[in-house]
């Protein structure tokens, strides 16, 4: 049994906690199980769950509160996913959103190719890389006892926002969101903007 099998936090009651009445936060899904995860919390229109597109979750949410200054955005992504975008980190600290928050849900592996060990299983420090690169609050997380104040600052304290949060490595049953990407992108669109669809 590896370390993070053991970890008491278990990534789906995290994401029920993270997404409790979220109001009209809007939320970016990393691919894979972050996704599985926030549609098994409920399927909202103001998600946006992606299918693809590995090391952009960060970015796709500092796209969206630089252009929603008013509205909290939340990304929930994994430490694989994370890994792929650290460069990412550099531009949200210059850019400095105070609205963005990054969850990031870290069992330690890559789950969509078969578990294999991230670099996060040796020692990799993601919200110490967060930090370094000037991100105001950052953190780690790894207990009931601590992540109660995260989830408040995830969706509450002045941003830049992230938190490292340690899951138990567990491969779950899928829950999956819609998979048309332009069904997609028009209904968060339309959820937050107003519009009709488009043909």
């Amino acid at each position: 049994m590896t370390r993070s099998e053991t970890y008491p936090l278990r990534r789906r009651q995290v994401v029920e906690s993270l997404l409790a009445d979220r109001g009209d936060l809007l939320v970016v899904a990393g691919l894979g199980a972050p996704c599985w995860d926030v549609t098994a919390a409920g399927d909202h229109a103001l998600t946006f769950p992606l299918w693809g597109a590995m090391g952009s979750a960060a970015m796709i949410g500092l796209g969206l509160a630089l252009a929603q200054p008013a509205r909290r955005v939340l990304v929930i992504t994994g430490d694989g996913e994370m890994l792929m975008g650290l460069g990412g980190l550099a531009t949200i600290a210059v850019q400095a959103p105070e609205n963005l928050a990054i969850a990031v849900l870290d069992n330690e592996r890559y789950g969509e190719t078969g578990m294999q060990a991230t670099h996060t299983a040796f020692g990799v420090d993601l919200a110490a890389v967060a930090a370094a690169a000037g991100l105001p609050v950052t953190g780690t997380v790894g207990d009931d006892a601590g992540l109660g104040a995260a989830v408040a600052k995830l969706r509450g304290a002045q941003g830049p926002v992230f938190f490292t949060i340690k899951v138990r490595a567990e491969e779950l049953p899928l829950a999956l969101p819609p998979r048309d990407g332009v069904h997609l992108k028009n209904r968060f669109r339309r959820a937050l903007l107003g519009e009709k669809e488009a043909v």
